[in-house]
């Protein structure tokens, strides 16, 4: 196993296969992760509690956006 493979893994997708749900689950899996990093580095002491909510929302928006870029929720009723 690989360092990176530990620090940055991937669940397997297993929906629908399309480029744009497989984008969208890469996405969605880098979002969790640094909201978990964020998370614990404010539960250390690291961040403050703002801080970690700013940084949280910033990552919520651009999330938000690949999502509409995307076009995922416009068929599914997900908007």
């Amino acid at each position: 196993m690989d360092r990176s493979d530990f620090l940055y893994s991937r669940s397997r997708y297993y929906g629908q296969v399309t480029p744009e749900n497989l984008v969208f689950n890469a996405n969605l899996q880098e979002f969790a992760q640094r909201v978990g990093y964020i998370c614990n580095l404010q539960t250390a002491g690291k961040l403050s509690s703002e801080e970690s909510y700013k940084q949280i929302r910033s990552l919520w928006k651009q999330f938000k956006r690949s999502k509409k870029s995307l076009g995922i929720g416009d068929r599914e009723g997900l908007g």
